[in-house]
């Protein structure tokens, strides 16, 4: 598998000719799902033309938001996003053609490690930076002000840098040791450990373990976060709406009420958040584990479990299901965009009423930021500060 397989080699393969210690299933055979390779080729091939196009059409619209005001922190956060998306989405042309021949991997060993460490950067990439924009966003909500009045690019910077540090160092592993692995008379790519030694299955098993619970922590994080932006939008009556923004917005409190209109959009932005994290990442994280020790075929002492071959096969097929959910996440990243920030949105449906007419790229795309900037100058703050919370 892809995804798992680039997880699975964080820690070092070994050799195991001649080992001692070997586990007395080191003859087992290959755990498969067959299926796979009639539907990752064409579910593949539908994902990267999407996210190809996607992706760079949301860099091109990031890069002509480059100055809008109140979109400095945010506007990182989606452009780091859309990177790791797009590193995605480059390296699937070679996964396409490695399930295309059965499993059987012809390239190079490095090629291998470097689309395998492709795709767990992308994952983790992806999952933190989408916490990264539910943090932003319940932010904007509770401390409007603060949101409209400071410029955040360096924070946003900050932690950028440390989400990309954390993620490449968790995948030097994967590039360092070796990632083909000989099976018969295919040679398979981060896929094939059950053959390795107890000592060795246990080192790989726990750090995995680990990572499955770091997913757990975010996951709670961005639940949190968005729960608390509902809470707060929910819990405003239309009359205080009313009153408050007759008030002027040094006297306006950081859970001030928002429009109906407003209110709705914002809750589609949490919507959208927490239903990826659902959709792509928490099936994968929820069997994950179960197939590890499935896969790993421990014997005895810890992680050993009773599993019947049924119950393998099982493991194994939804395991493959949830990693085909984990690639929709490059595709279903820019829908978040336009729930995050009004912005963003505005500026996509108007570059489409735009093009509609039959105006060209560019003139379309410097009359939608006219026509931005005209209408943000003559926006009142408080307005601008609803219209960047939303």
């Amino acid at each position: 598998s892809t995804r798992w397989s680039s997880l699975y080699k964080l820690t070092r393969r070994i050799n195991v000719s001649g080992t001692s210690g070997v586990d007395p299933g080191s003859n087992s055979t290959f755990l498969d799902s067959e299926f796979r390779y009639v539907l990752f080729p064409v579910a593949y091939s539908i994902i990267f033309v999407l996210g190809l196009v996607e992706n760079i059409y949301v860099l091109y619209v990031l890069r002509c938001l480059h100055g809008t005001k109140n979109m400095g922190e945010i506007r990182i956060y989606m452009t780091n996003l859309t990177i790791a998306d797009l590193l995605f989405v480059l390296a699937l042309p070679l996964w396409i053609d490695y399930y295309s021949r059965g499993g059987d991997w012809i390239y190079s060993d490095f090629s291998c490690r470097l689309t395998g460490s492709l795709f767990f950067i992308n994952t983790y990439c992806s999952i933190l930076f989408l916490g990264a924009i539910s943090v932003n966003r319940y932010w904007a909500v509770t401390q409007p002000l603060d949101a409209v009045s400071s410029d955040h690019r360096r924070r946003g910077i900050i932690v950028c840098v440390i989400i990309w540090v954390l993620t490449v160092s968790m995948a030097v592993p994967s590039l360092k040791s070796p990632g083909t692995n000989p099976d018969k008379n295919f040679t398979r790519c981060f896929e094939g450990y059950q053959n390795q030694t107890y000592f060795e299955k246990k080192k790989v098993a726990a750090p995995h373990f680990a990572i499955i619970g770091l997913f757990f922590v975010v996951f709670f994080l961005v639940v949190v976060c968005n729960f608390l932006i509902a809470q707060a939008l929910l819990s405003q009556s239309p009359t205080q709406s009313m009153i408050i923004s007759k008030k002027s917005t040094r006297t306006m409190s950081s859970t001030s009420s928002r429009p109906r209109g407003l209110k709705r959009r914002a809750l589609q932005m949490l919507i959208a958040v927490v239903g990826v994290f659902i959709l792509c990442f928490l099936p994968h994280h929820i069997i994950q584990g179960p197939w590890t020790l499935a896969v790993l075929r421990i014997e005895d002492g810890w992680g050993h479990v009773k599993w019947s071959e049924e119950a393998r096969q099982v493991l194994s097929d939804a395991h493959q299901i949830t990693l085909l959910l984990m690639g929709l996440n490059c595709i279903l990243d820019p829908v978040v965009y336009c729930f995050a920030t009004r912005k963003f949105r505005s500026f996509i449906m108007g570059h489409i009423k735009k093009l509609g007419k039959g105006e060209g790229f560019s003139q379309t795309a410097n009359k939608q930021l006219f026509m931005d900037s005209r209408n943000q100058s003559l926006r009142p703050q408080n307005e601008d500060q609803q219209h960047e919370i939303d």
